[in-house]
């Protein structure tokens, strides 16, 4: 469950690191637009899919692979498909789902 919780935590830092690259320009327009706009989601999904078995609701777990495979799949495909918000639908969803499924701790 630790490793998980890890790599789940590592692939988010990744993931903002990617877009802060991104919003820098810090490289060249094609690499800043391929870390903002491709790779920052294809890192978000999969820090969204090593999160949903830890959700405190099980019934949110499959909602949060969808949101996942939106942001992975909307990353994968070509801009000129014009399905670019399934990314945006994948993001808004998981950050949703982590935000408002957080298990609660019982104070004493």
């Amino acid at each position: 469950m630790k490793n998980t919780q890890m790599i789940q935590g590592i692939l988010s830092i990744i993931a903002i690191f990617c877009l802060a690259v991104g919003w820098f320009n810090l490289f060249s327009p094609e690499i800043n637009a391929l870390l903002s706009q491709k790779v920052f989601y294809l890192f978000i999904g999969a820090s969204f899919f090593f999160q949903a078995p830890f959700l405190s609701n099980p019934k949110m777990r499959y909602p949060m692979y969808l949101a996942a495979a939106f942001c992975i799949i909307g990353a994968l495909l070509p801009d000129s498909m014009n399905l670019q918000f399934l990314k945006t639908a994948g993001l808004f969803g998981g950050v949703l789902l982590s935000i408002f499924n957080r298990p609660r701790q019982v104070r004493n």
